[in-house]
C-alpha cells in the first residue's frame, strides 16, 4: 500500500472508535473471529490492545497475519487495521454536470436599480 493511501485511511480512521478491545484474556480465537467480522463489515477498524508495549507489537502482527489485514497506524494502545472487502460494491463516481447561469440576475429584495 502506498503512502498516499495510508494517509487517506489515517484521516478516515481519526473519528472512529475502537471496535475490538483486547483485555486480560489476550488474543483468543473469539477475538480473531470478531475482528474478521468487523473487517468484513467496515473494512477500516480501530483495535484497542490493553497490554505492555512489546506484547502489543506481537499481538498486532499476529492479528494482521491471521486476518490478512494491513496495519495502517499504531499509536499507543490503538491500532488501525484495513482490509479491502471485494464483495462490497464500490461507489460509482458522480458525473459532473456544469451549472447553467440563469437569465435573470439575482437581486436582493428591497434593492432597486
Amino acid at each position: 500500500m502506498d503512502s498516499a493511501s495510508k494517509t487517506r485511511l489515517k484521516g478516515q480512521a481519526h473519528s472512529l472508535k475502537p471496535v475490538i478491545i483486547i483485555g486480560q484474556a489476550g488474543l483468543t480465537d473469539a477475538v480473531i473471529a470478531e475482528t474478521e467480522i468487523a473487517l468484513a463489515h467496515h473494512e477500516l477498524i480501530k483495535i484497542k490492545i490493553r497490554a505492555e508495549r512489546d506484547e502489543r507489537k506481537v499481538l498486532m502482527e499476529h492479528i494482521c497475519a491471521s486476518t490478512g489485514a494491513t496495519l495502517i497506524q499504531a499509536i499507543g494502545q490503538i491500532a488501525v487495521l484495513h482490509r479491502l472487502n471485494p464483495k462490497k460494491s464500490k461507489p460509482q463516481p458522480v458525473k459532473y454536470t456544469p451549472r447553467t447561469k440563469s437569465r435573470t440576475p439575482h437581486r436582493r429584495p428591497g434593492l432597486s436599480r
